[in-house]
């Protein structure tokens, strides 16, 4: 099963109409992101609780790393450097954290809120290497960028 882009954000968008409770939108979307693609195994996020870390937060699949700072693999990255992370083979990819041993490739994005402040970063992990397109990383975006524009 593969992603339909339109629907999802449809679906995410009625589901989170006028919410602006950050924790209730990242359940919200780890869960629905998370249904929506086989490609995906681990959906969630990690949120920003101090100076250069992140905690995990809502998430969908098996343990994630409770802590990650922004130094240290995909999540750090995207964190420190604001920029989308679309990885195809975790393992060449230096500083990696190896949460779970099945993951493969990686897409990490950063989640801002409406004041452009950095709340965290959204990280779908694969067990299958190169699985995600530059297509999930805009159309992820797109949702992301739309669903917390509204968070407070």
């Amino acid at each position: 099963m593969r992603v339909n882009y339109e629907e999802l954000g449809r679906v995410i968008s009625a589901l989170t109409e006028n919410e602006t409770d950050t924790v209730s939108l990242m359940a919200t979307v780890a869960c629905e992101v998370h249904h929506s693609d086989d490609r995906f195994d681990w959906t969630g996020f990690y949120r920003v609780v101090g100076p250069e870390l992140l905690k995990i937060g809502p998430y969908q699949g098996g343990h994630g790393c409770l802590v990650i700072p922004f130094s240290r693999g995909v999540c750090g990255a995207a964190a420190r450097t604001g920029d989308v992370q679309l990885v195809a083979d975790v393992e060449a990819f230096p500083g990696h954290i190896a949460c779970s041993s099945s993951t493969r490739s990686e897409l990490v994005l950063p989640v801002r809120d409406s004041a452009g402040k950095l709340l965290g970063v959204f990280d779908i992990d694969s067990d299958q290497p190169d699985a995600f397109t530059q297509e999930d990383a805009d159309k992820i975006t797109e949702i992301i960028e739309r669903t917390f524009a509204q968070a407070v």
